[in-house]
This record gives C-alpha cells, structure tokens and sequence, in this order.
C-alpha cells in the first residue's frame, strides 16, 4: 500500500503533502531525505488516526505533478485494511467480535498498534468479513515524477 505525496519547493525545504491525508505534510531541509522525512510524518498521522478510532481515507490520488509514493508499513496497513473492511460492513467492534467469537477488546487490539495477528487470525478474519486474504511479496518501488518544463 502506498499513498501519493505532492512534493514543493518553499524557500530552501522541499514540502511534501498528501491529498488524501488532510493534514499531513512534512518538509525536508536541504540535504534531508524527503523520501524518509514523508513516510514518518505518514505513518505518524495515520496511527494517529487509528488510535482515536477513525478510518483514515483509503489512498486514491494518482501520481501528478511532481511527487512520490510513500509506502506504508505492512503491519499498519494490515491494520488498516482490517478497519476498512469492517467499517464498510457498517459493523461494530462489538458485533464484529461476535462474528470471530473473541471479545470487542480483542478486536481492537487487532486494529491497534503494537499489535501483530497470525496469518491464520488474518485468514480467518478475511472469511468472516466475505473477503480473500492475499499475501504478495513485490519489488520495492520508488516512483518519483518531475514536472515538464514549459516552454516558454
């Protein structure tokens, strides 16, 4: 899973925003990796949103302009497939806890940080929810674009 930071100048930092993290920006001095600097300030905001309960938006913006896409950690984005799925389901913690047979606390820990669910806990909560659980191992990919000049 990765989302899509649009990447500025401003004065000597380069500013990296993502469209659909409202919010979620971070800068990079000169000589700093933005690359390093975009996936904390990421990881940060959307953990964050998890931790108060809320379903971060699912990444959706397309490469434009100049910018990167920043992945993110398989843990976090397990966890947030998981809250996506449910929550598309319009399910509670609670009743969701009911469909697995564990507790509703057993369910947010597996929403939660710190947290890290068995392939067989994936797989069975995958079924529950009407889904398939796949697991794909990828090149790493770094997708950086420049804007074109115009002529002039």
């Amino acid at each position: 899973m990765h989302y899509w930071a649009r990447l500025s100048r401003e004065g000597r930092h380069t500013l990296a925003e993502f469209p659909d993290c409202p919010g979620c920006q971070t800068f990079a001095r000169a000589g700093e990796d933005i690359a390093n600097e975009a996936a904390e300030a990421l990881t940060g905001w959307l953990e964050s949103h998890l931790a108060h309960g809320e379903a971060p938006p699912e990444p959706k913006a397309r490469a434009r302009g100049r910018g990167i896409l920043v992945p993110v950690p398989a843990t976090l984005a397990v966890r947030l497939q998981l809250r996506w799925a449910r929550q598309a389901r319009r399910l509670s913690q609670a009743e969701f806890g009911k469909r697995l047979g564990v507790t509703r606390q057993q369910v947010h820990l597996f929403e939660s940080r710190g947290t890290n669910p068995r392939l067989t806990s994936l797989e069975r909560i995958a079924t529950s929810l009407g889904l398939e659980l796949e697991l794909v191992f990828r090149e790493r990919k770094l997708v950086r674009r420049r804007r074109r000049a115009v002529p002039g």
